[in-house]
């Protein structure tokens, strides 16, 4: 919030600054939710291929209790022509994992990488392709001479190139889409990609009236629309079901990313965006909606500085969200809610020892002894590649 406007702090210290912004449109925050004590079992790194740069993870635990992660594989950066989605899978609650398998691997960059297990049984991998490499990394590198500063090596843009060119501008351009793959079978063999209409970093969620509800954007196919579609055939087409409102002054094209939804004990939907609006930004904003996703709220602050957020229903009705901290201290945090979004605790620290702010998309599941299992990504220092690390943690109340 700019130093123009009043803080939420003071709004809830006196009646007439809450009637004040009231008039003025700010949403009042209640007392945050009861922070409990969280324990670290322990933290490990999970990828196992270190020439590779890994990024932007999804954890899921299936309903016979097997853990899947999905990301982007097979890159030598954060942007870069070689992303692919690659696959692992543990059947010992995080404490192996098999050798990676790539899902997909299309001719340019594939990115942030979610899964589902649906009611019936279903895996649902979604991703989004990207041309941002060409011109904030290509193009670039092709411009500089061979002694500038920054070159690089004779290889690596022969590599590059070959990558790019591997089918010609037009087809690139007709790639660009957000898409999804989808197995019947337990992954043992997968769809072709198909349109999702919208993407997030996590993809869709299991509704219990057995619909499928996917908070996110229309990335390269539209006008950059926010909102949620469903799916009443298992992930199988996907229809637009509502806008999410744009907060005043904001500009939701620009500015709301990276959603992601849970339903609550009390039926309410909430869906969490990753701001970046002059007012609150790089915080996480939230809505709700208590029509089944018809209509929603509008955006307003938790007064939670970290994005994008995962969000996980614990098997005692808590709400968790989990999200990267991109300044100090650097790492992932926790926050829980015991009324169904209304409020939310204080951070709770999954990881504070992050070199930079190249990390985060944690997402967490709950394991059959109620502990909790959180993934994210994250380049440590001294390295040019990105790792997957692993946490598994309890609640102490």
């Amino acid at each position: 919030m700019t130093s123009s406007l009043i803080s939420r702090r003071q709004f809830l210290q006196t009646s007439t600054l809450v009637s004040a912004s009231t008039a003025l449109g700010f949403h009042i925050l209640p007392a945050k939710t009861a922070t409990p004590a969280i324990r670290i079992a322990d933290t490990r790194t999970i990828s196992q291929q270190p020439e590779y740069y890994c990024g932007w993870p999804t954890l899921t635990r299936r309903s016979n209790g097997e853990l899947i992660v999905v990301w982007s594989g097979g890159r030598e950066a954060h942007i870069c022509p070689f992303g692919r989605l690659d696959l692992m899978r543990s059947k010992d609650d995080g404490e192996t994992w098999s050798w990676p398998r790539t899902l997909l691997d299309g001719p340019i960059d594939d990115r942030d990488a979610g899964v589902l297990e649906t009611a019936k049984g279903s895996l649902l991998v979604t991703t989004f392709t990207s041309l941002a490499y060409e011109s904030y990394e290509l193009n670039k590198a092709l411009a500089r001479k061979p002694h500038e500063e920054g070159a690089w090596s004779a290889e690596k843009l022969e590599r590059w190139q070959a990558a790019h060119n591997r089918i010609s501008a037009d087809q690139r351009q007709a790639e660009l889409g957000q898409w999804m793959i989808r197995s019947t079978d337990g992954g043992v063999t997968w769809s072709g990609r198909y349109p999702s209409i919208v993407n997030s970093p996590h993809g869709p969620i299991q509704l219990s009236d057995g619909r499928l509800l996917y908070a996110g954007k229309v990335l390269w196919t539209g006008e950059g629309e926010v909102g949620v579609c469903e799916s009443k055939d298992d992930g199988k087409t996907w229809q637009w079901l509502a806008d999410i409102p744009t907060r005043a002054g904001d500009d939701a094209k620009k500015s709301y990313h990276e959603l992601h939804a849970v339903e609550a004990n009390d039926g309410r939907l909430i869906v969490h965006i990753r701001n970046h609006n002059m007012v609150n930004e790089r915080e996480t904003l939230q809505c709700e909606s208590n029509d089944g996703g018809k209509s929603w709220t509008t955006p307003h602050s938790i007064d939670v500085w970290g994005l994008p957020s995962h969000l996980t229903k614990l098997k005692d009705g808590r709400l968790l969200m989990t999200y990267g901290h991109r300044r100090n201290p650097y790492g992932n945090q926790a926050r829980i809610s015991e009324d169904h979004g209304r409020s939310w605790s204080e951070a709770l620290m999954i990881s504070e020892d992050g070199k930079g702010g190249d990390l985060g998309y944690p997402s967490t599941v709950q394991l059959g002894d109620g502990s909790l299992v959180t993934v994210w990504y994250e380049k440590m220092k001294g390295s040019t590649n990105a790792i997957l690390r692993q946490a598994r943690w309890t609640l102490e109340g």
